[in-house]
């Protein structure tokens, strides 16, 4: 860029030109690969959503964390083995919202899970529902 006295400039070398441009170019790229990362994140594509699967369990753990809830639920399978299933939930924002809380399920308590299993078939899900045993619904759209 040239300078006068009066420190105002009105044109601009082709060096200058082309280094904005470049500083431009690589800020959008950036921007773009940050976007794709949290885009990433939010699928889905683990689950098998054209599937609603129901279990029975005991609570394992329930952990209240972000960017996502996890409930580890301990089921009986059909030959009598005990299966510990992770069962990732939304995030505690968007559960409050639901009217869950940080202490709506507990370590130890029965519960019946609706869930959208996982396509490899491993002991995993994303949580539609819990019902406690006072009947009790814990569940909202799902995503």
């Amino acid at each position: 860029m040239t300078w006068h006295r009066d420190g105002l400039s009105h044109a601009a070398t082709g060096g200058e030109v082309r280094e904005t441009l470049r500083r431009c170019c690589v800020i959008t790229v950036l921007w773009g690969l940050g976007c794709g990362l949290a885009l990433a994140h939010h699928s889905f594509a683990l689950f098998d959503m054209t599937k609603r699967v129901t279990y029975n369990g005991v609570v394992k753990n329930w952990q209240w964390t972000n960017p996502h809830c996890w409930l580890y639920l301990t089921v009986t399978g059909p030959n009598g083995e005990e299966q510990e299933w992770q069962i990732e939930a939304l995030s505690p924002n968007v559960l409050g919202r639901q009217g869950w809380k940080k202490n709506s399920i507990n370590p130890g308590d029965k519960v019946t899970v609706v869930i959208y299993p996982t396509r490899d078939g491993s002991y995993g899900g994303n949580l539609i529902s819990v019902t406690g045993q006072d009947g009790r619904v814990l569940g909202g759209p799902s995503p």
